[in-house]
């Protein structure tokens, strides 16, 4: 089967996740293509057989050339099997409206592209103090003592479940090969 991996990155956390999906999906015996939304060339959805598309929240917004991609290839999304990818450190979070909220961005970026994947992950990204400037670092410390999280800003802290993410892109694609088979 071809499976299209497409990102989009902001620190460099989703396109490890996307790189992790592109592997499994490899191991399972699947042609992949992985492409960044911000450094893309021409593709096109509708030459694949199933597409998993990564994406982080950042100020509760995905980033423009993702979301365009999802709206302008909506029609070939819709009409082969998908999955989307959701980054988001509120995922990781002890409170519920947190993870909520990041679900909530999720559903309506799905509402006003038109997109319907088949299925959604929500997957935790990493907090990369040692990149963030000042500010970032000081709230992004904030945020998380208030949560429980860390707070030591000398070292950076991955949240990817990436034995989850591996079951979850195991279980998608066993399902697009039956969609498949069974069409």
């Amino acid at each position: 089967m071809r499976v299209l991996v497409f990102y989009a990155t902001v620190e460099g956390q989703t396109r490890k996740i996307a790189e992790t999906i592109a592997r499994q999906a490899e191991k399972d015996g699947n042609e992949v293509i992985v492409t960044d939304a911000n450094q893309m060339g021409f593709v096109g959805a509708g030459t694949y057989d199933a597409t998993i598309m990564c994406a982080p929240v950042h100020m509760h917004r995905y980033s423009s050339p993702f979301v365009h991609f999802a709206h302008e290839w909506k029609d070939a999304l819709n009409s082969r099997p998908s999955a989307f990818v959701s980054v988001s450190l509120a995922i990781a979070s002890n409170n519920a409206e947190e993870r909520q909220e990041a679900e909530e961005i999720a559903s309506e970026l799905l509402q006003s592209t038109g997109w319907e994947p088949r299925t959604v992950h929500h997957c935790a990204g990493a907090l990369k103090y040692t990149e963030y400037d000042f500010f970032k670092r000081w709230m992004m410390k904030r945020i998380n003592s208030k949560e429980g999280g860390p707070t030591d800003t000398s070292k950076d802290y991955e949240m990817t479940d990436w034995s989850e993410l591996e079951g979850f892109v195991t279980q998608f694609l066993a399902d697009a090969k039956n969609q498949m088979k069974a069409a």
